[in-house]
């Protein structure tokens, strides 16, 4: 009887080991990194603001590390998880803000950041992107967050799946993108209407930024062949028109 306690017992606790081994495993399995994939012109990296380090690809970024690209900078990012981001020029962003949180992907300062929300084994896969101004909340998706000026005002237009924004300084509900839609959120507004991108003009005006981007590495590197994943043809913006001229985003009073 005493033996058969003692052998219950003992299943309980391996029971109770590997259990707890299971639900542990994501922790130790996740890496909070970003490793560079694709690198142009001035991209650097900081802590502190001052001492900057220039980027290049297979390099790694850390949580809280800020961003920071040049006139002709570009590069493209990838997570643990497969999802990637990629930065274009005169922007500024803090990678992984909030130590512990990895679901606090981003905060943009300034600039414009492109974000690919992947699904790893199907699942829905929350992450957050953050503006002075918008909180961005996505399951798997595709699109892009602009901070166009030091006011912090956001525009955010979606590509694939769906995302929430939220505004930061203002009261009320967040409001649901759906593809093809933006809204830009400024910061002594409540959040207007989502309208659709009528005629693509910022769409066209975004894959204009892209293509230069991509061009200026292409003509930096002329071995590399085939597409980036933000460059024409890629699938953020497969089957997108690339002809026309590039205009601003809609100005005030569209959104």
């Amino acid at each position: 009887m005493l033996q058969r306690l003692s052998l219950s017992r003992a299943v309980r606790m391996l029971l109770i080991a590997v259990g707890v081994g299971v639900c542990l495993a994501p922790l130790y399995a996740q890496d909070p990194t970003a490793t560079v994939v694709v690198q142009s012109g001035q991209v650097s990296v900081t802590w502190d603001g001052r001492d900057m380090q220039a980027l290049s690809s297979g390099m790694v970024v850390k949580p809280q590390q800020v961003i920071v690209t040049g006139p002709d900078g570009f590069a493209q990012f990838q997570v643990s998880d497969g999802s990637t981001f990629e930065v274009f020029s005169d922007t500024r962003l803090v990678f992984r803000p909030t130590l512990g949180n990895w679901r606090d992907l981003l905060n943009v300062v300034l600039g414009r950041v492109k974000v690919f929300i992947t699904h790893p084994n199907g699942r829905v896969n929350y992450n957050d992107v953050r503006s002075p101004t918008a909180v961005i909340s996505v399951r798997g998706t595709v699109f892009d967050v602009v901070v166009e000026d030091a006011d912090g005002t956001t525009l955010v237009t979606l590509d694939e799946g769906l995302v929430d924004v939220r505004s930061l300084l203002q009261a009320g509900p967040a409001v649901q993108l759906h593809p093809g839609e933006f809204i830009r959120v400024w910061r002594d507004q409540k959040l207007g209407a989502v309208r659709p991108d009528k005629g693509n003009l910022i769409r066209m005006a975004q894959r204009a930024a892209q293509d230069a981007a991509w061009q200026i590495f292409r003509g930096q590197h002329p071995g590399v062949a085939g597409s980036s994943p933000g460059a024409p043809g890629s699938q953020g913006d497969k089957g997108k028109p690339t002809t026309g001229t590039p205009g601003a985003p809609p100005q005030p009073g569209g959104h």
